[in-house]
């Protein structure tokens, strides 16, 4: 039977190097992802995938826990032709709600880039 793997509870502040990392993906996003910076300042982290990658999810607080589906506000792309990765931060139904890491070239990056490695989605491999 496949059961589908439920997020680790890790209700905390978010670290220094994942506001910055956020703030970033938000200031460098989409059109509309500055219009979410207010709500970084209240946001926590309250899970982490199970897969055991470093995507993380949020809640704002005064805000209602995010649901429904996700939009992405900012995706970006990082490392090079043999360990490519990507990361989009992303929101549902108006609220601020996480960053998420995936492999491109392999598996999943157990750690979160940093925001100087990280180039729009479309542009290619670093040489």
């Amino acid at each position: 039977m496949d059961v589908e793997a439920k997020p680790i509870p890790d209700e905390r502040p978010l670290t220094a190097a994942e506001y910055q990392l956020a703030r970033w993906m938000l200031e460098h996003g989409g059109p509309e992802a500055q219009g979410f910076l207010p709500q970084l300042d209240l946001a926590h982290v309250v899970s982490r995938c199970p897969c055991g990658c470093a995507s993380i999810d949020f809640e704002v607080a005064g805000y209602p826990r995010p649901a429904g589906g996700l939009r992405v506000l900012g995706d970006f792309i990082y490392g090079g032709e043999n360990d490519l990765s990507g990361a989009f931060i992303f929101e549902r139904d108006g609220v601020l709600a996480g960053i998420e890491v995936y492999g491109l070239a392999g598996d999943a990056p157990k750690t979160l880039p940093q925001p100087d490695n990280l180039r729009p989605f479309n542009a290619s491999p670093a040489a």
